[in-house]
C-alpha cells in the first residue's frame, strides 16, 4: 500500500458535530495506515468538540474565528467609508488564509490527496494551485437537504472541478448524476466503535444524541415524547447534546409538562457509556447524511426509532428488521415506533441483536479498503 499525504479540510477543525467526529475518526485511521495526515478547517469553532491534546497529526485552522462574508457592494456609488474598510479587511484576511493553505499544500509529496469534507472550503481551495494533487469533494448530508439550502448551488459551482466527489449513498449519487455531474461516486461513513459488550437493555431509558439545532429536530422529539410519556410513565427520555436552541427547547419541554420524564444531559464524550445505559435510541432529524450516532447505537445493540429523513438512514436501518423508521415529520408515527419498542422487551432484544450484527457491514476495515481503492483509481 502506497503511503500518501492526505489533507482533510472542512468548515472547522473542532466544531461539536458529526462531520468533525468523522474527520478525526478518518484522520486516526489514515494515520494508522501509514499515511501522513493534516486536518485543516476554515476557522476555529465557538461550540467545540473535546479533543485530545496529542492527536498524532497536525490540525490547522485558516482563521481564528468565522471569516467575514463578502459584501454585495454593486459598485462604489453610495458606498460608505466603513463598508469599504470592512471589505478591504475581509479581502486581506482571505489572501492571508489562501497563502497559508497554499504553503501547507506546497510540501505535499506526489500522489497526495486533498479531501474537502464539506463544500464551503472549496472557496479557498480553488484559489490554490492543486495541479500536483488530486482533489476529492464530499457532502455529509443528503441531496434533499442540500437542495433545500444554499449548499446545492455551492456544490453545482465547485464540485464539477474536483477529480471525484462523493455522496454518502448510491441513491444520492444517482440523483447528482441526473443533475448533470459526471464525477460522482459514493462513500459510506465507517462504524466508529464496536463495544465488546452490548447494552443489556435493562434500563427504561430512551436516548437521543445530537446538537440542539433545528436540523436535529429535537422540537419534534419533544412533541413525540408528549404522546409517549403518558403511556410509559416509568420511562425516561435523556437528551444528550448542546447548542443554541437549548433555551427554547427547555421552555417547550416545560410547556408540554415533560420535565418529570425528560433529562437534559448536556454534551457527552462517552457515547458508548450513554448507549450502555439505554434500551432504545431515537433520532428525530429533519435531515441527515450517514449518521454516526445511529450506527453507534446499533453497534451497542440498542434498537432505533428514527425519521426516514435521508437515504443514509434507510441504508443503515433495515426497517422492521433491525430498527423502526417513520415518515419524516410524522410525530404520531414516531410515537408509535417508540411505544412499540418501549412496550415489547422481546422486540427490543431481537431488533437490538440484529442491529449489532447488521451494522458491522460498515466496519472501519471495509471503509478503509474503499478509500484505498479510490486513491489508487485517482492515480491512474
Amino acid at each position: 500500500m502506497k503511503q500518501r499525504d492526505l489533507f482533510l479540510i472542512g468548515n472547522t477543525t473542532d466544531e461539536l458535530g458529526g462531520v468533525t467526529a468523522w474527520t478525526h475518526q478518518m484522520a486516526r485511521l489514515f494515520t494508522a495506515q501509514g499515511h501522513r495526515v493534516h486536518v485543516l478547517g476554515v476557522h476555529e469553532a465557538e461550540l467545540k468538540m473535546p479533543l485530545p491534546d496529542d492527536l498524532g497529526y497536525p490540525v490547522t485552522p485558516l482563521y481564528p474565528h468565522h471569516p467575514r462574508s463578502p459584501r454585495r457592494l454593486g459598485g462604489l456609488r453610495g458606498l460608505n467609508l466603513a463598508e469599504r474598510r470592512r471589505e478591504a479587511v475581509r479581502i486581506a484576511d482571505k489572501k492571508r488564509a489562501v497563502a497559508k493553505l497554499s504553503g501547507i499544500l506546497a510540501d505535499a509529496r506526489p500522489g497526495s490527496v486533498v479531501i474537502a469534507t464539506q463544500v464551503w472550503p472549496m472557496e479557498w481551495l480553488r484559489e490554490v494551485d492543486t495541479s500536483r494533487l488530486r482533489v476529492v469533494g464530499m457532502s455529509h448530508e443528503s441531496f434533499a437537504y442540500s437542495r433545500a439550502c444554499h449548499r446545492y448551488h455551492w456544490i453545482k459551482r465547485h464540485y464539477p472541478h474536483v477529480d471525484r466527489w462523493l455522496a454518502l449513498t448510491q441513491e444520492d449519487a444517482d440523483i447528482w448524476i441526473h443533475e448533470g455531474l459526471d464525477n460522482v461516486g459514493h462513500m459510506p461513513n465507517a462504524l466508529a466503535h464496536l463495544p465488546a459488550v452490548p447494552s443489556p437493555r435493562t434500563e427504561k431509558v430512551v436516548a437521543s444524541i445530537g446538537r440542539l439545532a433545528d436540523q436535529k429536530g429535537v422540537d419534534m422529539l419533544l412533541d413525540t415524547w408528549a404522546k409517549v410519556a403518558p403511556w410509559r410513565p416509568d420511562w425516561e427520555l435523556r437528551i444528550h447534546g448542546a447548542g443554541a436552541d437549548e433555551p427554547q427547547l427547555r421552555a417547550q419541554c416545560t410547556e408540554l409538562g415533560l420535565n418529570a420524564s425528560v433529562r437534559w444531559m448536556g454534551r457527552t464524550s462517552d457515547v458508548p457509556g450513554v448507549l450502555a445505559g439505554s434500551s432504545v435510541f431515537v433520532q428525530s432529524s429533519r435531515g441527515e447524511g450517514f449518521p454516526l450516532a445511529l450506527m453507534e447505537a446499533m453497534a451497542s445493540a440498542v434498537p432505533c426509532a428514527a425519521f426516514d429523513c435521508a437515504p443514509g438512514v434507510r441504508e443503515i436501518v433495515r426497517d422492521g428488521e433491525d430498527g423502526l423508521l417513520a415518515p419524516v415529520g410524522d410525530i404520531d408515527a414516531l410515537a408509535d415506533r417508540l411505544l412499540r419498542l418501549t412496550g415489547n422487551p422481546r422486540l427490543r432484544d431481537d431488533m437490538g441483536e440484529r442491529a449489532r450484527v447488521n451494522v458491522q457491514r460498515f466496519s472501519q476495515e471495509h471503509v478503509l479498503d474503499l478509500w484505498e481503492e479510490l486513491f489508487e483509481l485517482l492515480e491512474r
